[in-house]
């Protein structure tokens, strides 16, 4: 999945590149303020590239002494960066732009140049999308879930592709309609306005990548309905009386540490048996959920977790 995702994030990589110099000349030589818009979303997405490929290659890092279980949240710090990114660099150049391009308008000249640029972007931003979304729909058949579900867990990488060329796409079409009207009405302040609703979408897509990420740093378990599997997996094992508490915490898109307190049969007490227990336990959450990569069991009788009668006077 790593590599697949790397090669997302370079195919995105490139064609942002390749878009922001078209439509930066574009935009020069038109003097269409919602195109310079644009030009803005793609140099911040070019960059946010740079980020999410460092992303990828730092939490491939091996577990070490000072970071036991790996580096695979190094994922959600760098794609935290990309959407502060596109607030910055994309939302902040695009309505600032726009602002003063709607108190003082200037006419768009040079309509030939701007639409051949839009359409050649909308196409090679087409092509970028339409990969993350197979890896996504792909990623989400293998596990059995819907597309936008495991878009809710995917690979951060993946993730702000999509959201970004799913934005670059929008974008193109609202400069489009900007740009038009200008040009049929007269009116050139539907450029700057088009440019504002530019920076209003980047807004909304940073907001939501940054309170994505924001939250798996902080420590996200997984899905209750998953929990409760591994959950009902355990407690069906032979030699287990009760799971009593199941802590899970997400630790990468496909590394999930779970921590489980179990009150066992009387005559699973002896060390050995426990051993075994546990190993079958292992065993078989492992097999049937591959993305636990760290499981421990807490033997816990039920009644130590109970609260103490209320205090007499």
């Amino acid at each position: 999945m790593a590599d697949e995702s790397e090669g997302t994030v370079l195919l995105a990589g490139a064609a942002n590149l390749a878009i922001a110099v078209a439509k930066c000349i574009a935009g020069l030589l038109s003097g269409s303020t919602a195109l310079l818009a644009e030009a803005a979303h793609s140099v911040a997405d070019t960059l946010n590239q740079v980020f999410l490929l460092t992303a990828l290659k730092r939490s491939r890092k091996p577990a070490d002494a000072l970071h036991p279980f790996g580096y695979g949240m190094e994922r959600y710090f760098w794609s935290l960066l990309a959407a502060v990114g596109i607030f910055v660099l994309g939302a902040g150049f695009s309505i600032a732009e726009g602002i003063r391009a709607v108190l003082d308008p200037e006419p768009v000249a040079a309509l030939a140049v701007v639409y051949s640029v839009l359409l050649v972007s909308f196409i090679f931003e087409g092509i970028s999308w339409l990969r993350a979304v197979r890896q996504v729909r792909r990623e989400a058949h293998d596990q059995g879930v819907s597309a936008l579900d495991h878009l809710k867990e995917a690979e951060p990488a993946v993730k702000t592709v999509a959201f970004e060329d799913s934005a670059a796409l929008i974008g193109l079409v609202i400069a489009a309609v900007g740009v038009t009207l200008s040009a049929v009405t007269g009116e050139e302040f539907w450029d700057g306005t088009a440019s504002i609703a530019i920076g209003l979408l980047l807004i909304g897509v940073a907001f939501t990548l940054g309170r994505d990420n924001k939250s798996m740093l902080i420590g996200q378990a997984l899905p209750d309905d998953v929990q409760d599997q591994i959950r009902r997996l355990i407690a069906d094992t032979p030699g287990i009386d009760e799971v009593v508490e199941l802590l899970s915490l997400r630790l990468a898109p496909d590394q999930v540490l779970v921590v489980v307190r179990v009150d066992l049969d009387d005559s699973e007490t002896t060390g050995a048996k426990v051993e075994q227990l546990a190993e079958r336990i292992d065993t078989a959450v492992r097999r049937q959920f591959p993305i636990v990569r760290h499981l421990y069991l807490d033997p816990t009788p039920a009644t130590s977790l109970d609260p103490g009668p209320a205090n007499q006077p």
